[in-house]
């Protein structure tokens, strides 16, 4: 088994993990050729990725099978002047074609730029210039190639377009061209061979009060994502796990690649363009997912549908990320299904950082313990590590250098990196607690957590408390300025089936949190909205509302 390569599978405790937990980290990784190509050198027939879409068509693709199409794909892109260094920006949604173009990317070593196909041609724009992209792999969809070629005009580095899945004037089509090549692609030796710190992946970061920053992976990367797959996620040898998330976020890179393919794992992949509920439930019950991870909004989707109605015999294990898990959630999904949602936390700048790893009892609410590959602690803001009970800032203890799995730098901004990286530490932004026991609680991003009469309100526990509402399908919370209180608590709710928006109901509402909370905790502010503006992986932008909010 290729894991065994590289760590310890098997520990009888959270404890002997944490304590025992270490990675061997060879000389120059690069994961085309020494996972993929590795495991179809030993298991040629073993399933790497099964995909299908919403329109009923399917591809099965083996080990040897992914090889051999990286292989015409990195002898593709070298043809068109790609080499090692490069940057590559890829927006390919769910197509299959995204699997094959990132690992020949990263035998040719070539720098993997993951983007959404929501960027408008502004964003696109940024990136090229900001990464200095010389081409662009994206879908073939009219709008999308027209935003791409007017950014174009403005982007003086890029040099070449590849089309997916339809071709387009001055656009290399993707079919064509790998079927041209040879499915031969020697490693690179000498100086175009890459070393474990070479660029590797850049993921743009989520801008709110500035343009988003590049969080610089390196080659070792993928293996800091062990922990996420195999002891988090649970993934199985010659099993097949199902992250619901689009390839332009960093959750593709959490749950549908890396980590799992050093696993041994095959990835199940979904392709769809617009999320429904019942779909989903079909896709686990029809096909032999034996492990599944989503965002908290799936999962408050999901429950409000009747799940008797599908068979959820062959999935033996569930876990969240992107979102705090409220409370009710967990509860209500253990009911209808059986299984527990383990939940797990992390940023685009690192793998799993907390979470209910497989051998622990996860808690309701709660993010969990801290993954080995990190020393976390929570400081407070002179530096001093918090006791149990008190709030304080979730950070990672770097004084000897960058562990696995975390980012280098923010990408040409050394003043951005030095915001965050500073005293011996990595602050994520995030306010946490830690319980007697040790598992940690999110209170809320560090900008998110209300200030209001004197007290500190985290959004996360307001919103587990409403969410038990059966009114609530899904809400945020956020501050609203206030002359009297500095800030206070503002709800913005989307209603489940059955429920209308009225005076009385936000009372009800209002004298609800009051009752399973603190009662100076409770939303004085309930607005009524269809749905909440959220990330095309389903995470909700709060930053959407509190914008909308300022100019009303």
């Amino acid at each position: 088994m290729i894991l065994d390569r590289f760590v310890k599978s098997k520990f009888s405790s959270y404890e002997d993990f944490s304590e025992n937990y270490k990675v061997k980290v060879p000389e120059n990784f690069n994961f085309g050729f020494d996972i993929v190509d590795a495991t179809a050198q030993e298991e040629p027939a073993k399933k790497c990725l099964v995909w299908c879409n919403d329109k009923g068509e399917h591809r099965t693709f083996t080990f040897e099978d992914m090889k051999k199409q990286s292989n015409k794909a990195a002898n593709f892109f070298k043809s068109l002047g790609i080499k090692k260094g490069d940057f590559v920006m890829l927006i390919l949604k769910r197509r299959y074609e995204y699997w094959i173009s990132v690992v020949a990317l990263h035998k040719i070593g070539a720098v993997v730029i993951p983007a959404t196909h929501l960027l408008m041609e502004k964003d696109i724009v940024y990136r090229n210039n900001a990464a200095d992209v010389k081409m662009i792999i994206s879908v073939c969809e009219d709008d999308l190639i027209e935003r791409i070629n007017n950014a174009q005009k403005e982007s003086p580095m890029l040099k070449y377009k590849v089309s997916v899945n339809g071709s387009a004037e001055g656009w290399h089509d993707f079919t064509s061209g790998i079927e041209k090549q040879s499915d031969i692609f020697e490693r690179p030796q000498g100086e175009d061979a890459t070393k474990n710190d070479d660029k590797f992946l850049i993921y743009f970061t989520s801008g709110t009060t500035s343009m988003p920053k590049m969080a610089l992976h390196d080659f070792t990367y993928p293996l800091g994502h062990i922990t996420t797959a195999k002891f988090w996620q649970n993934v199985e040898e010659n099993g097949a796990h199902l992250t619901l998330a689009d390839t332009g976020w960093a959750k593709a890179a959490w749950g549908k690649i890396y980590g799992q393919w050093i696993s041994g794992c095959a990835v199940f992949v979904y392709d769809f363009d617009k999320f429904e509920p019942t779909d989903v439930l079909d896709i686990i019950s029809n096909n032999n997912v034996t492990s599944f991870c989503g965002p908290s909004t799936v999962y408050r989707y999901l429950i409000k549908e009747d799940l008797s109605k599908y068979d959820f015999s062959r999935l033996k294990y569930c876990s969240v990320a992107g979102e705090a898990l409220n409370p009710e959630v967990f509860n209500k999904w253990e009911k209808l299904t059986g299984h527990k949602i383990m939940e797990g936390f992390g940023q685009s700048e690192s793998a799993v950082m907390v979470a209910n790893f497989v051998w622990m009892k996860p808690k309701p609410g709660s993010m969990g313990k801290p993954s080995p590959v990190y020393d976390i602690d929570i400081i407070d803001d002179d530096g001093n590590s918090c006791e149990p009970g008190k709030e304080g800032n979730l950070v990672i203890n770097v004084k000897n250098g960058k562990p696995l799995g975390l980012f280098c730098e923010y990408y040409k901004s050394p003043d951005k990196t030095a915001e965050v990286w500073k005293n011996g530490y990595y602050y994520t932004g995030d306010v946490v607690y830690k319980d007697e026991d040790g598992y940690f609680w999110f209170v809320g991003r560090a900008d998110d957590v209300i200030k209001s009469s004197g007290y500190r309100i985290g959004p996360f526990e307001v919103e587990s408390a409403l969410i038990e509402h059966p009114a609530v399908l899904e809400c945020a919370i956020t501050a609203v300025p206030d002359a009297y209180r500095g800030q206070i608590v503002k709800a913005t709710v989307v209603l489940s089936k059955g429920y209308s928006p009225s005076d009385s109901l936000v009372v009800e509402l209002q004298n609800h949190v009051k009752k399973v909370t603190a009662p100076y905790k409770y939303p004085r502010v309930v607005e009524f909205v269809s749905e909440l503006p959220k990330t095309i992986s389903g995470k909700i932008r709060k930053v959407a509302i509190r914008e909308a909010d300022s100019k009303k």
